[in-house]
């Protein structure tokens, strides 16, 4: 398997857990200084899981509609994909598509994710 498959995979299983809402196992799949980046600035792993955590954020779907893209520079992969993803946020129902950019880092013979920037595609 290679690289970017191995990659692949990990974002894959990534997805299904975040789709799972199990807060300890999605904090499993980032390293510990994780950030998400979007529209309204900068987010943290901790925010993120509290959120997972509380129920305040629940992932009901999320799959990549297109646009796939992998680069690879050493230990360090950046995978960049258009995802379609539905969900609420304190209690209220969302259905968005999104260019996602993730870094992932080679920690302990696995790939995690360090880093996640989104974009809302336009319409």
């Amino acid at each position: 398997m290679t690289v970017e498959d191995e990659v692949r995979a990990e974002a894959a299983e990534a997805d299904a857990v975040l789709i799972g809402n199990d807060a300890e196992l999605i904090a499993n799949c980032w390293t510990d200084d994780w950030v998400a980046v979007d529209a309204t600035g900068v987010t943290s792993k901790a925010d993120i899981i509290g959120w997972i955590a509380s129920g305040r954020l629940q992932h009901h779907s999320m799959r990549t509609v297109g646009g796939e893209r992998i680069a690879r520079v050493g230990d360090t992969v950046v995978l960049t994909a258009r995802k379609a993803s539905t969900g609420t946020w304190d209690a209220t129902p969302y259905e968005i598509e999104e260019w996602i950019s993730q870094v992932y880092v080679r920690s302990d013979g696995r790939w995690l994710q360090a880093f996640c920037h989104k974009a809302t595609v336009a319409a």
